[in-house]
């Protein structure tokens, strides 16, 4: 069973009475600006897939005790 037009009009007047027109346009910008903002996520999320993922370098290793006691006495003789 379809609903027809005169079903429609006053599930439409319903909606109007219990929301107000103000409200409803609020909700539909709300819906439209999450479409726009879906969209352009998923075209950054295709444009960051096609592009290389940059290369994690290996930590440099601490300095060992012979290099820190060095490095302190260097400094003192100055």
């Amino acid at each position: 069973m379809q609903p027809g037009i005169w079903q429609i009009l006053i599930i439409a007047i319903v909606v109007l009475v219990l929301f107000g027109r103000g409200r409803i346009s609020d909700m539909m910008g709300d819906f439209g600006k999450g479409i726009s903002s879906f969209k352009k996520g998923m075209t950054e999320e295709t444009h960051e897939s096609s592009e290389p993922s940059p290369q994690i370098e290996a930590p440099t290793p601490a300095p060992t005790a012979s290099e820190t006691t060095e490095s302190t006495t260097d400094k003192t003789a100055s």
